[in-house]
């Protein structure tokens, strides 16, 4: 299969962790421990807090009296927690190649959790970062990745978004993304117009570009 360029790209908005920044034994680790703590079944927690923000997990988990204590409990797990944090394969080459002010990164962890972890990764921070703290309404709702292209002052419909959780995606979609691709596995779904297994077949060369191996694509390929 030949490379295939994504059309009419004029920046990118990238999800931090799952798709940056590869965190997910510090998380299982964190939650499981804080779902103990708190007298929770661990894997039933795990399923339902991946792509949202802390604060609404603990809500739908927690009585309301306890989510202020709960939530201080696992970000202070997580902020302890970042020594085996790493660049997901390929982040650290695709970001160097971005141009400055192409690219932005719209996480649902807090301003402090993402500094902690997009530094233990070695991924240097863009000019445009909008994490929980930053909206009013976290994914599945669009605000954070609307907020971004806003910033980057690129239209919607011009833009690439990366992301590997369903309200992710979905989040994506909704902000009226013209190009948004799940890094993950399987076949693109509805409103995806592609999957990539990681950034290694994402490049840069005045535009987007994907290439074979751990790809598959809706997108149109090269002539």
């Amino acid at each position: 299969m030949d490379a295939v360029a994504v059309e009419a790209v004029d920046a990118v908005v990238f999800d931090c962790d799952g798709v940056l920044v590869d965190s997910l034994a510090s998380v299982d680790r964190c939650w499981r421990r804080w779902s103990v703590e708190v007298g929770l079944d661990p894997d039933a927690v795990l399923a339902i807090i991946h792509g949202q923000p802390t604060r609404d997990s603990v809500s739908t988990l927690l009585p309301a009296e306890d989510v202020e204590a709960a939530i201080a409990l696992i970000d202070r797990y997580e902020l302890e927690d970042v020594d085996d944090v790493t660049a997901m394969p390929g982040a650290t080459a695709l970001l160097a190649a971005m141009p400055p002010g192409r690219w932005a990164v719209v996480t649902s962890a807090s301003r402090e959790l993402f500094t902690a972890r997009f530094a233990a990764s070695g991924l240097s921070e863009p000019a445009v970062v909008i994490t929980a703290d930053d909206v009013t309404r976290g994914k599945p709702h669009p605000e954070g990745y609307a907020g971004a292209m806003r910033r980057l002052r690129v239209a919607p419909g011009r833009a690439a978004i990366f992301e590997d959780s369903d309200g992710g995606i979905a989040a994506a979609i909704a902000s009226g993304a013209g190009t948004v691709i799940r890094v993950g596995t399987g076949e693109p779904g509805p409103g995806q117009a592609a999957v990539v297994a990681d950034l290694r077949s994402v490049s840069w060369r005045d535009g987007l570009v994907l290439r074979p191996g751990g790809m598959s694509s809706k997108v149109t390929a090269d002539r």
